[in-house]
């Protein structure tokens, strides 16, 4: 057998042209480079429409926020050795802080909050890098991080709608290109429904007069991002460090999917998938960018192209540095409407959701037993109808309430058998008769 060829740390995979049935490219594999580089491309328009919305809700300069995506991104891969891939994209939970931040103290004011957030993240990947992820094992086991993943993607189902709603046409024929793409062509093609799908809606798009062009041409060709220096108030640093919470859950889920669907041990790596998602939050709030989290959408492009390739990953985060440095090219992605970012966004989300119950028959989690039961079915619907609680000027939404529920709901029934010395066994005999009962 011929000796796996490397070039700059990745093994070529098989002749880099060919994926067989039922194989993968792992992390530290890859194809072609310019196969590589297409599924790359195909990694920024997964997250370019969620990474440009939290700046545009927010008032960030939405450029920036690229940038600082791109360069958490690269620097995302040197810390975790290029083993784990993700791409770092704008942070939904940081949403409602950067508003009430923001209309207290300004954007300044705003981006010591995100700053401060991203060092308290890092501190926590510390701790788990150096006594080890086992402890958030106990903490969010599989039962929990399953929910969790599916609630992430299920709670997103609504900001697709939104979108579809704009223009139904244009997102049922980029919905219907990217099934028939997967399932139409083979080899390269078949895994990049995604990028086909997006490109076939936006032609329609431009027939339909849903795009306008008009900024790209009034566009500059290249020019830096405008930067924001931090400022802090402890008045509104308590708005801030909820969201740790969710990023941790965010990051380990993550982490937990790419072993799920990769079968490599890569939940070694979480600690630091904590430590450089926190550096590149810090980051982007040292000037001007919103916080970050490993993407959901680009584990949705994972699944569906089966690569997982740290070097598309690569090829991504200089992508949208470049994008993010050239203002024309930025107009110009930016004119992609909402009709085909619902799209693309209705089969991304749905996948998001399913590798949760992935995580569920992997682990073989037994729905039998009615503290996995019960948690699962309160935290998804929690995050799913988007729960919301409002403290003062802070509101908790769907994520955040279903995270926190999964894991208060499972630890609290596991205290309570405990204390009753109930048996998981009399009680999963009881919710199976339950359930058969006429």
């Amino acid at each position: 057998m011929t000796a796996p060829r490397r070039t700059l740390g990745w093994t070529l995979h098989g002749d880099g042209r060919t994926v067989g049935p039922g194989e993968v490219v792992g992390p530290g594999e890859r194809l072609a480079w310019w196969r590589t580089g297409v599924i790359g491309v195909q990694h920024v328009v997964a997250m370019f429409g969620a990474t440009f919305l939290v700046p545009l809700i927010t008032g960030l300069p939405p450029a920036t926020t690229l940038f600082f995506s791109a360069v958490g991104t690269l620097l995302f891969l040197v810390m975790t050795g290029g083993r784990l891939p993700s791409y770092l994209g704008s942070s939904f939970a940081f949403i409602a802080p950067l508003a009430a931040a923001t209309a207290q103290g300004g954007v300044a004011v705003a981006l010591g909050g995100v700053l401060v957030t991203g060092v308290a993240l890092a501190l926590v990947g510390v701790v788990v890098h150096v006594a080890g992820p086992r402890w958030i094992s106990a903490v969010m086991p599989p039962p929990v991080t399953g929910t969790i993943v599916a609630l992430i993607g299920l709670n997103l189902a609504p900001s697709a709608l939104a979108n579809v709603e704009q223009s139904p046409v244009t997102a049922v024929v980029t919905l219907g290109a990217i099934l028939l793409a997967t399932v139409l062509f083979r080899g390269l093609l078949a895994r990049l429904g995604v990028l086909v799908g997006v490109v076939a809606g936006y032609v329609v798009a431009l027939a339909r007069g849903e795009v306008d062009l008009a900024p790209v041409g009034d566009a500059g060709w290249a020019g830096l991002p405008p930067f924001t220096a931090p400022a802090f108030d402890v008045a509104v640093l308590g708005l801030f460090l909820p969201v740790v919470l969710v990023l941790v859950a965010e990051n380990v889920g993550h982490v937990t999917s790419v072993a799920a669907m990769t079968g490599t041990d890569v939940e070694r790596l979480t600690g630091r998938a904590l430590v450089a998602d926190g550096a590149a939050t810090a980051l982007a709030g040292l000037g001007g960018g919103s916080g970050t989290t490993t993407y959901a959408e680009n584990i949705g492009v994972m699944a569906a192209t089966r690569v997982y390739s740290t070097a598309a990953y690569l090829v991504a985060g200089l992508a949208a540095l470049a994008l993010s440095l050239s203002p024309k090219v930025g107009a110009l992605i930016a004119t992609v409407p909402p009709g085909v970012l619902g799209g693309a966004a209705t089969v991304l989300y749905g996948l998001i959701g399913v590798l949760g119950a992935r995580i569920w028959v992997q682990h073989r989690v037994d729905f039998g037993d009615p503290v996995n039961l019960m948690t699962a079915g309160t935290a998804l619907v929690i995050g799913i109808a988007d729960y919301t609680l409002v403290v003062g000027d802070l509101t908790f939404g769907g994520i955040a309430l279903g995270t926190a529920a999964a894991i208060g709901v499972f630890h609290g029934m596991r205290a309570v058998q405990r204390l009753r010395g109930t048996r998981p066994q009399e009680q999963r005999a009881e919710v199976v008769e339950a359930a058969e009962a006429p």
